[in-house]
């Protein structure tokens, strides 16, 4: 049998991570139907069926499922000996790849990758933006971000961004003739705009009373599972939203937006870069995580101020 190419093998890798032909056919540069056919060569010599495809879904089989986690280091660590040989003294070169909620990806190509890159342009960034907790060894991230809470108990996280609190807030129009809620059990008599989580359970708005968390389950006749249309409708004057400080700091900073419950709600360590403790590190990925850690300093300053409470929120 003749042995599968490297080329063969990330394309499958490829189409394994997306579970979709025209996506992993986009990151690769293919055709779909060049990638299609690539894969049908890999299923021929191997003799068997690695991905189960229909009119409307891919999924691996048994068979592709157990390649491609026997695969994904693999390939990897050929795709960091590559990388390594590229490096040339203090020329830096490469790829890496960010899992990211949409708030971090900001963060990150809002101040750190532009500085790091105007001292290492041939560095190649690629940022993927999941609503969802990822893999991102399984998915072939070098790195993720999301906020601290939410990072893995067995990853190295450095901070990218400030504080945040959660923050609930309505228009002026919504509170006009109403009573402002004075403590969070008052929302169950208010129109509250509700978050679908990921997962598909309704996010539960969590405050902080005499030293006790304190959930509410929110009451409304709108969901999203956007917090940006979330602010849009508490904007419209439809109810009252909960969400992130930084998603509504403008809004309220204008007059546009109210907060409420300032007092029960304390911040919280935000945003964090994080990687693999045991991984091997390339000299380029090495070099970008001093980068990070040298901005976040004067991020983390102000963590001492924060709660020890953290939200069960996975959203950005």
């Amino acid at each position: 049998m003749k042995q599968p190419t490297l080329a063969e093998l990330t394309a499958f890798l490829h189409v394994a991570e997306h579970l979709s032909f025209r996506r992993a056919a986009v990151a690769l540069g293919l055709s779909p139907s060049a990638l299609s056919h690539t894969i049908r060569g890999l299923e021929a010599r191997l003799g068997a069926p690695l991905i189960n495809r229909t009119t409307r879904s891919v999924a691996l089989t048994e068979a592709g499922l157990r390649l491609a986690e026997r695969l994904r280091p693999a390939v990897t660590s050929i795709a960091e000996a590559i990388s390594e040989l590229a490096e040339d003294g203090d020329r830096l070169v490469g790829r890496i790849c960010i899992s990211t909620m949409e708030y971090g990806g900001r963060l990150l190509i809002g101040d750190v990758i532009g500085e790091f890159q105007a001292s290492h342009p041939e560095v190649e960034f690629e940022i993927c933006v999941d609503h969802a907790l990822v893999d991102i060894v399984g998915s072939g991230c070098d790195a993720g971000v999301r906020f601290r809470d939410q990072v893995p108990p067995d990853m190295v996280a450095v901070p990218i961004g400030p504080p945040v609190s959660m923050v609930a807030f309505a228009s002026p129009g919504y509170l006009d003739g109403r009573t402002h809620p004075a403590v969070p059990s008052d929302l169950l008599t208010h129109r509250c705009i509700r978050q679908r989580l990921a997962t598909g359970a309704i996010y539960r708005w969590q405050f902080e009373c005499d030293g006790r968390a304190v959930a509410i389950d929110p009451q409304g006749p709108l969901t999203c599972n956007n917090l940006g249309l979330i602010v849009l409708a508490a904007l419209r004057g439809l109810g009252i939203g909960f969400a992130p400080s930084h998603h509504v700091r403008p809004f309220l900073e204008s007059g546009e937006l109210v907060q409420l419950l300032a007092e029960f709600s304390p911040s919280f360590e935000g945003h964090c870069l994080y990687y693999p403790r045991s991984r091997h590190r390339t000299r380029t990925f090495a070099a970008f995580i001093e980068h990070v850690r040298s901005r976040s300093g004067s991020i983390a300053g102000g963590a001492g101020q924060t709660s020890p409470r953290m939200p069960s929120m996975r959203s950005t």
